[in-house]
């Protein structure tokens, strides 16, 4: 055994000991909070620098550090030098308040260095509060990225939590004791994190262009598929700023937690970089489409701004903005292409999305049900409203149908339908289908979003090729 192996051992937080940063969390928190605090972020920072402002942040906000996506290798290995009565001690530049709620959880600390009193704790400054207190080359130091040479380089021995590049910089500062691999990022992570599969809802684009009978123009063709990709970047860029928003919450969730944010597997910084860029590419295509487009596509993006941090935690009206942003995608495609909405198929999309938005919640409620928790996680639900959105949800899409009904009995269809009353079998096809995806939700098998299922259930897809048999033949 090597003879650094009996020395105190430093470890850093960020990064290090966690598969996040505290700094990026707790700003999150903050402006969920109130996103007005983003301009006090900015006056802190420039009046007192990068610790008055981490003081001030957590003076606000309260991190629950027992759900961080803690490295789990490190601490095992920590455990074991801890039983082996070495010395161990956390340094990192995050705010004193939050080092001592993780050392407090992990109780396995023997002494905590932390910014504080004005001083960020980073680099060379942590590099000399070390060296003060043990000696050059009298620790071993364990971090994770290139500000922590600095520290290595009057460290006994390295720990590295990072990539092999990391690895042969830190050997020409000191020993290597050992080190942990931490892959963050990677392309099958950000698809993950982008959600691209829930891109198949913004298919919902084209409705209007089937709808309008207008599939063989190119032009109009090519108008929509620039929508859809405009708006499936919005989304992602949305996707984004709710999984940033929703830490706490989806790491208490028992899927959500392994979202790429939560569990660590993507850095914060990059997901707070990437969503204003997805939503910058998102307008500049927009701009390549009539400008009522621009507009619908600006009055999604404030919509789903205000359910992330606001309308999604409000009991009903959240269901109701989930049923309003998709038919907004109804409406957006009905823009690109420069086509008068339909009432009828407004009317129809606010019932069915209604009836779904409330699915959703309903099969979440259930889920906690069978956990034996009363209340959703950030949300204003208890377990006690499942039968009542049950008869809300089911009402609602049979109230869809009753919709599609009235409209195949209508004197507007014979604008688009030589024969409509070919098409009266779609709403037996209708009923069928909206009865058994509550039958699905009930019996606690419906694990997707109800969209994404639709487009996964085979059942579904037969019903929808169906519906699109009886709209054929009765344009005939």
């Amino acid at each position: 055994m090597s003879s650094h192996k009996l020395k105190p051992l430093v470890v850093d937080l960020d990064g290090t000991l966690i598969k996040s940063d505290l700094l990026i969390e707790s700003f999150l928190l903050l402006i969920k909070q109130n996103p007005t605090y983003l301009f006090l972020v900015v006056y802190w920072l420039l009046r007192g620098g990068k610790a008055f402002m981490k003081r001030e942040i957590a003076r606000r906000v309260d991190l629950p550090v027992e759900l961080l996506p803690y490295n789990v290798d490190l601490i095992n290995y920590l455990n074991i030098q801890k039983q082996q009565g070495r010395e161990i001690a956390l340094a990192t530049a995050s705010d004193r308040k939050y080092a001592n709620d993780v050392a407090h959880h992990l109780s396995l600390f023997d002494k905590v260095y932390a910014s504080e009193d004005g001083i960020n704790l980073s680099g060379s400054r942590k590099r000399e509060a070390l060296t003060s207190d043990y000696g050059v080359k009298g620790y071993v130091y364990a971090g994770n990225a290139p500000v922590d040479l600095k520290v290595w380089q009057e460290s006994g021995a390295a720990i590295v939590v990072g990539d092999a590049s990391l690895i042969k910089k830190s050997e020409k500062l000191c020993p290597l004791e050992t080190s942990f691999e931490v892959k963050q990022g990677g392309l099958k992570i950000w698809l993950k994190a982008l959600r691209v599969h829930q891109w198949v809802k913004n298919a919902l684009i084209f409705v209007p262009l089937l709808a309008a009978h207008q599939v063989s123009d190119l032009g109009a063709l090519a108008s929509c598929f620039l929508a859809f990709l405009s708006f499936s970047l919005c989304a992602s860029s949305v996707y984004l700023l709710n999984d940033l928003l929703d830490l706490p919450d989806d790491r208490r969730h028992k899927t959500k937690k392994n979202r790429p944010f939560a569990a660590g597997t993507l850095g914060l910084l990059s997901g707070v970089l990437a969503a204003p860029v997805l939503l910058s590419l998102a307008f500049a295509i927009s701009f390549f489409l009539p400008f009522e487009y621009v507009v619908v596509l600006v009055s999604y993006y404030v919509l789903t701004f205000a359910y992330s941090f606001y309308l999604k935690r409000v009991v009903l009206v959240d269901v109701v903005t989930l049923a309003s942003l998709y038919t907004v995608r109804i409406v957006a495609g009905a823009a690109a292409i420069s086509v008068a909405l339909s009432f009828w198929l407004l009317a129809f999309s606010v019932f069915l999305f209604l009836s779904l938005a409330i699915l959703k919640r309903y099969t979440e409620l259930l889920a906690l049900k069978g956990r034996s928790t009363q209340k959703t996680l950030g949300r204003g639900y208890q377990v006690e409203d499942i039968e009542l959105l049950s008869s809300l949800g089911g009402s609602s899409g049979y109230i869809s149908v009753l919709v599609l009904a009235l409209y195949i009995n209508s004197g507007d269809i014979l604008q688009l339908y030589s024969n409509p009353m070919i098409m009266w079998p779609t709403c037996l096809v209708m009923l069928y289908w909206v009865s058994r995806v509550w039958i699905f939700a009930h019996r606690g098998q419906m694990h997707d979003d109800p969209i994404v299922f639709a487009l996964k259930d085979r059942v579904s897809v037969v019903c929808g090729a169906i519906i699109g048999v009886f709209m054929v033949a009765a344009t005939f």
